[in-house]
């Protein structure tokens, strides 16, 4: 079963990079790349593009804030089996990466206090390993959250055979 959350957070992000799911989170994920996924553990890498960019050409803080906030709702499922509705959501800026840089993103669980569950989230250049930004998001558990997500509900899947697994 952990193997399982695993591959679904994996598959939803991946999924997302392709466009599918709402237009902005298509935008922000455009050219993620999950290159280590674990139990409460996903690494990514992404390379600025134009359309993620601002009138400066720096990373836009709200396409990154978005990214960020859909990987740690991955990384949380990853953990507990389940998207969670962000309770707390505090992202500090340092610098920018600028179009057609790469950066890595590790988001991980830090902590978890019976429903709730904390996130950091590091985002270095992949080139020198600056710190570009970090976040911290705490979440709760909530059995209807993500009901309402057509890509995630597809890909939260049970082996119930009334509701056999969904092609995407």
């Amino acid at each position: 079963m952990e193997e399982e959350r695993v591959k679904i957070s994996k598959k939803w992000l991946q999924q997302l990079s392709k466009g599918n799911g709402s237009p902005i989170d298509g935008l922000t994920s455009d050219s993620l790349k999950v290159v280590q996924a674990q139990k409460g553990l996903i690494r990514c890498r992404l390379v600025v593009s134009e359309r993620q960019a601002d009138g400066d050409g720096n990373w836009h803080v709200g396409a990154m804030a978005t990214l960020v906030d859909n990987i740690a709702g991955a990384t949380v499922h990853s953990f507990a089996g389940q998207i969670r509705p962000t309770l707390n959501f505090n992202m500090s800026y340092y610098s920018s990466a600028k179009i057609h840089e790469e950066v890595e993103i590790e988001a991980k669980i830090v902590a978890e206090k019976g429903k709730l569950a904390a996130v950091m989230v590091e985002i270095k250049k992949t080139d020198n390993g600056d710190l570009i930004a970090s976040a911290k998001q705490w979440t709760a558990s909530n059995n209807n959250a993500g009901r309402e997500s057509k890509l995630w509900t597809a890909l939260n899947f049970t082996n119930n055979k009334k509701n056999p697994k969904p092609k995407l």
